[in-house]
């Protein structure tokens, strides 16, 4: 394989899927506890070693190729919190009598949903056809996806064009008429990929609506919180003699005659550090065309004006809380909400959704005893301008602190009614911190590419040996875009790779 080193700004790598802990000295009385927090996301399926991986999942692919695991504590439900009432939301949402579906819009609105599914059967098998893997950006292609065109022998070729589609296209086919259904599928893609249905490839539905919907459907609590994913991800590039080197800003990707052949950091500007191989960028594409990391006078004028284009979501604010609650208390609850408060209003709009992971449900080991930690978000609604000529730390800063997390706070109290009470530590975030911590471009909480308008592009830039990855190049917010990018990246750095691609591939084709 590649000599690969891995160049991370912060003092801890994973971005937004790493973890950070925060002591509290008076908590125990008086004899301390630390409490862990995931950054961002909390919500993952597929991880679990226990149970069969999906081709479609590209993390749980790149831990099965360098052999390591994350240790999950799986469970099938969560918490729903519409104007409609309080749900526990299951695989059997919408096809079993008693199911949410059921409760809400009865008979017709199962028989609607069961006509989703049959239209998303052929479409998710599509998407299992051709595993993230075997992609590339380059001619090799075509030997590393030819060993699974066999794959697509039995499916209808026309089917397969509405993967690049949204997802409404497909809600709409299967004349799904009742207003909650087509509500909480925009919720469930908003969260997935920034967008709602009618902006949401299909391809992607059609690997999450499996992960949420299959009769064995099961999601993952990593123990230890998403750090020991990021931990585990380490491991598999150290063992394989990689390095990762963290308080690493990459100030330039240096760019000669065409070519990309290395970079140079912030803290020793004058050393170039050679790429032998290749330089994969993963921060945003706004970021790698407005920092100034690359002189994108080596760029054609064109690629430049349409990739500052790209379209971004609005940022979003968190919330994190160490509290005090007992396990038995905790039992009662649910790992994670979702909350709407108008059904009238879009899911887009400002205050109107709101995400709650509440991971101590299943782990105790993120806090002190009869402790527990939460964290809670407005996706992709708040918008950047109110905040844009704002200093952090000044009383004006703080009291928009205030004033915007007002909303967060009345959501967690309809799910703990004395969550102020309890708290003993938190922390708000805005897109100040987003745009700080995370390296991100204005704060956002990802690309806003809709479907059927424009298309993600693949990792390939006209510099030659400079790729890119991340949910900016890929469809996705977060995590599955992050990975499965980040994939293809790797496997085009060279034509050199397609030997040890096959070889990955074929064991992953005989299990």
């Amino acid at each position: 394989g590649y000599s690969v080193a891995v160049l991370e700004s912060h003092y801890a790598p994973g971005g937004a899927a790493h973890g950070y802990s925060v002591y509290n000295k008076h908590v125990n009385n008086g004899e301390g506890g630390t409490f862990t927090f995931d950054t961002g996301p909390s919500f993952f399926s597929g991880l679990n070693s226990n149970y069969a991986a999906k081709s479609s999942n590209p993390l749980r692919t790149l831990l099965d190729i360098i052999d390591e695991t994350v240790e999950c504590i799986p469970y099938t439900t969560f918490g729903l919190k519409f104007p409609n009432g309080d749900f526990v939301h299951s695989s059997s949402f919408g096809s079993s009598k008693g199911g949410v579906v059921d409760q809400v819009c009865g008979n017709e609105g199962m028989q609607q949903w069961k006509a989703l599914m049959n239209k998303m059967e052929p479409l998710a098998k599509a998407v299992d056809a051709m595993p993230t893997l075997a992609l590339r950006a380059d001619p090799g292609v075509a030997l590393t996806a030819g060993m699974f065109l066999p794959n697509f022998a039995g499916l209808n070729p026309l089917e397969n064009l509405k993967l690049t589609k949204p997802f409404s296209n497909i809600i709409d086919g299967a004349n799904v008429k009742d207003g909650f259904i087509k509500n909480w599928l925009d919720v469930l893609c908003f969260c997935l990929s920034g967008v709602p249905s009618d902006g949401t490839i299909t391809a992607e539905m059609a690997m999450m609506m499996g992960e949420f919907y299959d009769e064995d459907a099961i999601m993952d609590c990593p123990v230890g919180g998403a750090q020991s994913i990021i931990d585990a991800l380490v491991r598999g590039i150290e063992k394989n003699g990689g390095q990762v080197i963290l308080k690493s800003h990459v100030n330039e990707i240096c760019i000669e005659d065409g070519k990309a052949i290395g970079i140079r950091l912030k803290k020793n500007p004058n050393h170039m550090i050679r790429a032998n191989k290749g330089v994969i960028s993963n921060i945003s594409i706004w970021d790698l065309m407005n920092s100034g990391i690359v002189d994108t006078s080596h760029f054609p004028n064109d690629f430049v004006t349409n990739r500052k284009e790209t379209p971004p979501c609005p940022s979003f604010m968190h919330i994190h809380v160490g509290f005090e609650m007992t396990r038995e208390e905790l039992s009662q609850l649910q790992a994670h909400y979702i909350y709407m408060d108008d059904w009238e209003r879009s899911v887009t709009e400002e205050e109107n959704c709101a995400l709650i992971s509440i991971p101590s449900v299943h782990d105790t080991t993120l806090a002190p005893d009869n402790h527990a930690v939460l964290h809670i978000y407005t996706p992709a609604t708040e918008r950047y301008e109110r905040w844009e000529n704002l200093q952090r730390n000044t009383p004006e800063y703080n009291a928009l602190k205030e004033e915007r997390s007002a909303f967060l706070w009345e959501v967690l109290e309809k799910v703990i009614p004395d969550i102020r009470q309890r708290t003993v530590h938190s922390q708000v975030g805005t897109p100040l911190t987003h745009q700080r911590f995370l390296n991100r471009h204005r704060g956002t909480y990802g690309p806003a590419i809709r479907a059927g308008e424009a298309s993600f592009p693949f990792p390939n830039t006209p510099i030659k040996n400079l790729l890119v990855c991340g949910d900016s190049c890929f469809p996705g917010i977060g995590v599955p875009a992050v990975s499965g990018s980040g994939m293809i990246a790797a496997n085009s750095v060279s034509l050199d790779s397609i030997g040890s691609q096959l070889d990955v591939l074929s064991t992953l084709k005989a299990q």
